[in-house]
């Protein structure tokens, strides 16, 4: 995939926009929504690995705070416990490989709106679910389809930030969760199952996510080329 000339400043641009909400008062709510998004893709992951593994989905549940899970039958748990982090990180990955070209970003939301809207009607457990699935659907549906290419191209180098960064901050929130308290976790989870300490697959978790995060800059970052709009 060839990367165009605006990626790299739209990608800059995102990042320092992200960095600069950090200090600004109030910007929780601003970027509250992408909070959320990464949630849905974190349970999606736990969803995704259920059915792959021949088990049954009973509801995906989207909490006010951010938090969510994941209700299922079957499967291969060991699989599904490990798929919630590592579908965050590598869907944020993947984002930042698309970013690369903007002639992918309507078709990159559009795919994304029609994942979630999925996982909204089939499985969404709770009214707050189905309010944020369905908004969150809208959402990019609108901007895939009403907003021009480079401000499309621009929010989707802005969603793929957020992605990555909630990704790694949730996996230092759960590093400090399996080092200082016995809270329930997909970590956790891991643990009751291999007898390994709940710290270590969230080691292996950071490590894996480090690598795929590095691997998709290594992509984003081979010589640019032009693209007219």
């Amino acid at each position: 995939m060839e990367r165009d000339q605006d990626s790299f400043k739209f990608l800059v641009g995102a990042s320092a926009a992200s960095v600069a909400l950090w200090f600004i008062p109030y910007a929780f709510y601003l970027v509250y929504p992408f909070r959320l998004f990464v949630t849905f893709i974190h349970e999606g992951g736990h969803a995704v690995a259920t059915l792959f593994t021949l088990g049954a989905v009973e509801s995906v549940v989207v909490h006010a705070n951010g938090s969510g899970e994941t209700y299922s039958l079957g499967g291969v748990p060991f699989l599904i416990a490990n798929a919630g982090y590592l579908a965050s990180t590598l869907y944020g990955a993947g984002l930042l490989v698309l970013c690369r070209n903007g002639r992918y970003a309507r078709a990159a939301l559009a795919a994304t709106a029609a994942g979630i809207l999925v996982l909204t009607f089939f499985f969404a457990g709770n009214a707050f679910s189905w309010m944020v699935g369905i908004g969150l659907t809208i959402a990019l549906v609108l901007v895939a389809c009403t907003a021009s290419i480079r401000i499309a191209h621009f929010f989707l180098s802005f969603l793929a930030i957020q992605c990555c960064l909630n990704a790694l901050f949730d996996l230092r929130t759960l590093f400090l969760i399996s080092t200082l308290s016995d809270g329930p976790s997909d970590a956790k989870n891991l643990e009751r199952m291999t007898f390994v300490p709940a710290i270590i697959w969230t080691s292996i978790w950071i490590v894996a996510s480090a690598v795929a995060l590095w691997a998709a800059l290594r992509v984003y970052a081979r010589r640019s080329v032009p693209t007219y709009y």
